[in-house]
């Protein structure tokens, strides 16, 4: 792999940019390098035809600014000239909004690699400590985020840069471990035979495992979304509560294994839509504990911190910093930065 930040010292301005999940696409602008991103809101993604059709009504007919870049991340891998989303059904055609939009730069990059790429500036009211540990202001940090799906990418610091680290963490194994777990799993249902993390830590995942704590306490619930596991466990119920006491030690043990996988020294970071609204059990469930629980290394493991992302649009933000300072990080832009040829851009 060779990095290409070096290549591109700085952006053509303005620069769009978007945040683009399984449910909600979010777009913001920077107009130059020393303005405040301007955060224009969100969409339901099923409420467009495309990315196009969304940007124009969300972004760009709010502004008089034309933009001459796009740093888009989307919630999938980064693959070809044709991109589907993994759980909606636009597809990104960087060289069709070349042409629609009228830019001369399109770069796509996956969703939590915008993650990764906002964690050096986090600081303050953007984050709320879970647990103890001290964090190392270089040290490797991870995101993890249970949302629609379940996202994880690394930032690793080499050579006086900030190295984005995406993947697909969130389809790792996730087998039983306790007592507990033993009873429940059996009711989980399977994705081809196996159930991977997210089959449990993202918002189907949590109304999933709710139906297995159900059989497996021999209790009858009937919950239709997410919410009403979330609402009935706060109201008391016992299957709901049980339910998101496993979910909190699922996302601590993922997370403790990704912070071991990186050696995160410089934290483990819970952004997604999920962890705002289900903070309470987080931070006074099992989630610290089954972090640390990492024998032989469970006392590395309490020098690890673990965050709650406070911050409204980290996204966002991490692709404005990108787009401000591209210098700053290596990112990888090998099949993930599309460019109108040069005569082109010099006849508009």
């Amino acid at each position: 792999m060779s990095f290409q930040s070096t290549s591109i010292r700085a952006l053509r301005f303005p620069v769009l940019i978007a945040d683009i999940g399984g449910t909600n696409a979010r777009f913001a602008l920077v107009s130059d390098a020393h303005a405040a991103t301007q955060v224009f809101g969100r969409t339901d993604t099923s409420a467009f035809a495309g990315f196009t059709e969304a940007a124009n009504q969300m972004a760009l007919d709010k502004t008089s600014l034309l933009p001459r870049t796009a740093v888009l991340a989307v919630a999938g891998p980064v693959t070809g000239d044709k991109i589907p989303l993994t759980n909606a059904d636009w597809v990104i055609e960087p060289n069709r909004l070349l042409e629609e939009l009228g830019l001369e730069t399109v770069i796509v990059l996956n969703d939590f690699e915008a993650q990764a790429l906002a964690l050096p500036g986090l600081e303050g009211d953007d984050l709320e400590a879970i647990g103890g540990g001290t964090a190392l202001d270089f040290g490797a940090k991870v995101v993890v985020g249970p949302g629609t799906g379940l996202g994880a990418a690394a930032m690793v610091h080499a050579q006086d840069t900030w190295v984005p680290i995406p993947g697909e963490g969130g389809h790792v194994e996730l087998g039983p471990v306790s007592e507990d777990d033993a009873k429940i799993w059996p009711f989980i249902e399977r994705q081809e035979g196996r159930i991977g993390a997210e089959r449990i830590i993202c918002g189907a995942g949590l109304l999933r495992l709710a139906r297995a704590v159900a059989k497996a306490d021999g209790a009858e619930r009937d919950f239709s979304s997410p919410e009403d596991v979330t609402k009935a466990a706060d109201g008391g119920d016992e299957v709901a509560r049980h339910t998101m006491d496993v979910f909190a030690r699922a996302l601590g043990r993922v997370s403790g294994d990704f912070a071991l996988t990186f050696l995160a020294r410089g934290g483990v970071f819970l952004a997604g839509g999920i962890p705002p609204k289900i903070d309470r059990h987080l931070k006074d469930g099992p989630f610290r504990e089954a972090f640390e629980a990492k024998a032989p290394h469970s006392a590395l493991m309490k020098t690890i911190p673990t965050y709650l992302v406070r911050h409204e649009n980290p996204a966002l933000e991490g692709l404005a910093s990108f787009a401000r300072t591209p210098s700053l990080f290596a990112v990888e832009l090998s099949g993930r930065k599309w460019e109108r040829p040069a005569q082109d851009r010099a006849a508009g």
